[in-house]
């Protein structure tokens, strides 16, 4: 990162911190969703753009995440900080029993990709049948106080989960530039680019691959608990459907795959254009189903024409931000 590159961050992780002084409600919840898609897409971006292995199925670890820690509070009153530790462990298992089948066999590419498919709608199907999440009624949560902060349960006013939301992205984009500059990001990189010149270098694909999957997936748990306590409703469908595991992977697609601002830039911008889209249709009146879907379908097949490597690669290009 060079000298402006590092004021930019900063002025903008100073802007990012008073936001919620002079914002809105709305602003503010804007703000969290981005931040939210930027943190669960900087987690997929572990996966797929360091190692190179395509997940169609993150909503899995969303789901999970989410239920295993709702479902400690909702039945015996457990809050989210013992709570997060059995969504990791949960996760970290459904990404062993994925990695461990697909890499064991030789499963990579499209398959896998299949593979993780399977696996979330698997668990949809499973979850629509268990009594304890409530089946395709869905699990409600107690609603939180908006203007009272209980950090033993993480309920409070919107700033808090802001807030928090800020750290965790700020915490993964961290982790991510250590990992890149790591034995661990050199190895996914060489896997990525050529997988069997990085087996004839003595490199342990199987390993590296398996932890690459495990990381992604313990951090996308994280988010999954946030999901709950920020919500407080989960349903099945709702969770676990492919479409909350597309609109994970668009920011990071969009922004720049294997990239640190990729993910982040890219939520910033299907967000909030999205948002606009629709604010500006209700203000006309027209109500147009799925109107969402068509626009990030429409600005994928844009960014891929004119951006094939993404917004964030040409625009720190453009800007002198790149090294």
């Amino acid at each position: 990162m060079n000298r402006r590159a590092a004021i930019l961050l900063a002025v903008l992780g100073l802007a990012l911190l008073a936001l919620p002084g002079f914002a809105n409600a709305y602003v503010l919840s804007v703000a969290t969703l981005i931040l939210f898609l930027a943190y669960t897409g900087q987690a997929w971006n572990v996966m797929m753009g360091f190692a190179g292995q395509l997940s169609l199925g993150h909503s899995l670890y969303v789901g999970v995440g989410a239920y295993a820690a709702a479902g400690l509070f909702f039945h015996f009153g457990i809050g989210p900080w013992a709570g997060i530790w059995l969504s990791i462990a949960l996760c970290v298992a459904f990404g062993a029993a994925i990695g461990f089948l697909a890499f064991r066999f030789g499963i990579s590419g499209v398959y896998f990709a299949l593979l993780t498919i399977a696996f979330a709608e698997f668990t949809r199907i499973g979850f629509d049948h268990l009594d304890w999440t409530g089946g395709p009624g869905g699990l409600f949560i107690k609603v939180a106080q908006r203007d009272q902060i209980d950090l033993a349960n993480f309920r409070g006013p919107p700033a808090m989960y802001y807030y928090a939301m800020l750290v965790l992205t700020a915490a993964a984009l961290a982790l991510c530039a250590a990992l890149l500059r790591s034995r661990a990001g050199y190895c996914w990189q060489a896997i990525r680019e050529n997988e069997e010149a990085a087996q004839a270098l003595g490199i342990n694909t199987f390993r590296w691959k398996m932890l690459a999957v495990l990381l992604s997936s313990a951090m996308t748990a994280v988010s999954g608990v946030f999901f709950a306590f920020y919500y407080n409703n989960l349903f099945p469908e709702q969770i676990f459907n492919i479409s909350r595991s597309i609109e994970i992977i668009l920011g990071p697609i969009i922004g720049g795959v294997g990239t640190l601002f990729g993910p982040i830039l890219g939520a910033a911008v299907l967000t909030i254009l999205a948002d606009a889209i629709t604010e500006l249709l209700a203000a006309l009146g027209w109500e147009i189903p799925g109107i969402k879907q068509v626009f990030y379908g429409v600005v994928l097949l844009v960014v891929i024409m004119f951006l094939p490597h993404g917004i964030w690669p040409t625009l720190a290009r453009k800007l002198g931000l790149a090294k």
